[in-house]
């Protein structure tokens, strides 16, 4: 990651159909400090389960210019390459801080590790369906945004429920 502060700036690049590694690996080659954000998921082919690494942003990374110095247009002849995401004839810069806090999430392995803001274990309280109301134990998560929730019923009995992530709040 380049130092903002000496005139470089993020910029995001778009990539041709599932290139995104390649470019990355290429603009490397050519000396330019880049970020693909990756995050894993579950595929399913020929009867066969896999967990694959992905883009965060499929057909975007991003790359640190100095716009005023560096020779830019040259991005766009990279190998799988589409184009710079401009603003009228300049490259147009991502918002401050946006990758840094990407950066941040990610795990040694270089995979972002999403944040719900939930941790299994914590007493949570479902906003909507059937079940709204209801409180219970968070017992997994997954990369899709499905919670498993372990639901505490009257008479002391409990089951378990898959639901979305957004019909959950914390249990006060």
């Amino acid at each position: 990651m380049r130092d903002s502060a000496a005139g470089h700036r993020w910029y995001v690049v778009h990539t041709l159909p599932n290139r995104e590694s390649l470019a990355c690996m290429h603009m490397g080659r050519q000396g330019w400090a880049t970020f693909l954000p990756l995050v894993e998921r579950t595929r399913r082919h020929a009867r066969r389960i896999e967990t694959v690494r992905v883009a965060l942003f499929p057909r975007y990374l991003f790359v640190s210019l100095d716009v005023t110095r560096d020779r830019w247009r040259a991005v766009n002849g990279t190998t799988g390459v589409a184009s710079l995401v401009m603003a009228r004839d300049r490259p147009s810069p991502v918002p401050d801080g946006l990758v840094e806090t990407l950066a941040a999430a990610v795990r040694p392995d270089g995979v972002i590790e999403p944040d719900y803001g939930y941790q299994p274990g914590d007493r949570v309280r479902l906003i909507a369906g059937p079940m709204a109301g209801s409180v219970g134990e968070l017992l997994s998560l997954d990369a899709k945004g499905r919670v498993e929730v372990l639901l505490d019923l009257l008479n002391g009995n409990t089951v378990r429920a898959r639901v979305a992530r957004t019909v959950l709040q914390p249990a006060g």
